[in-house]
């Protein structure tokens, strides 16, 4: 894998699933207007749907069971080994429902991007629509972050708000994230691939200037 991605040249992306896919098929949808390509798609769950999108784009894709592994270590170490094969630039998860190793996340430091459904550092974790709805938050929204040792603490890059409506579920919030999940996660990557986004010392920096700890929120 590249240590530093050379913007003269496609970014070549893996993405990793669990689940539907709903943020692959826009990542899939929109990588020529963001100017990168998904050269691979990694599952930890044969059935995920995911896997069936990428079939459909002609993507290839490969299930690494981690079932199959004797502990999150060595189930880490053989997605690293398969990934370094790919010769990748960026890792981008997508829905992937595993805590990572340290190893993992140290071997892809500053080179791994991932999507939560809140505005963090609030409601790290997960039934983040339930937690919101039920403090009576007036805003909830999607954040677009590196990854770091800390679950779901890696540096903000870019954040989309929405409003909450006093008619909400969460079902509804689910749908008006993903919606907001689906334009902002391709726009992200499109920042790496064109080489105006980095990390350096635990910082995000766009265009040269580090981003503030919510990042870019519009």
């Amino acid at each position: 894998m590249s240590q530093q991605h050379n913007s003269e040249q496609v970014c070549h992306v893996v993405v990793l699933i669990s689940g539907n896919g709903s943020n692959l098929q826009a990542l899939i949808d929109q990588q020529l207007k963001h100017g990168y390509r998904i050269a691979g798609v990694i599952s930890n769950r044969a059935d995920a749907y995911g896997l069936q999108r990428a079939k459909d784009a002609g993507l290839t894709s490969q299930v690494i069971d981690h079932k199959q592994f004797d502990s999150r270590e060595a189930f880490d170490q053989e997605m690293i080994r398969v990934i370094d094969a790919m010769d990748i630039d960026l890792v981008v998860l997508a829905g992937f429902m595993r805590i990572l190793s340290s190893a993992f996340v140290q071997h892809y430091q500053g080179r791994l991007l991932n999507i939560h459904p809140s505005l963090l550092p609030a409601y790290k974790g997960t039934q983040t629509h339930k937690r919101v709805l039920e403090a009576g938050d007036r805003e909830h929204g999607v954040s677009v972050h590196f990854v770091t040792e800390e679950l779901d603490g890696g540096p903000v890059v870019r954040q989309a708000v929405i409003t909450v409506d006093s008619q909400d579920t969460v079902e509804t919030l689910q749908q008006r994230i993903a919606e907001q999940e689906h334009r902002i996660y391709p726009e992200v990557v499109g920042w790496y691939a064109s080489g105006r986004l980095t990390m350096t010392d635990s910082c995000a920096t766009l265009d040269g200037n580090r981003l503030p700890p919510q990042g870019v929120r519009q």
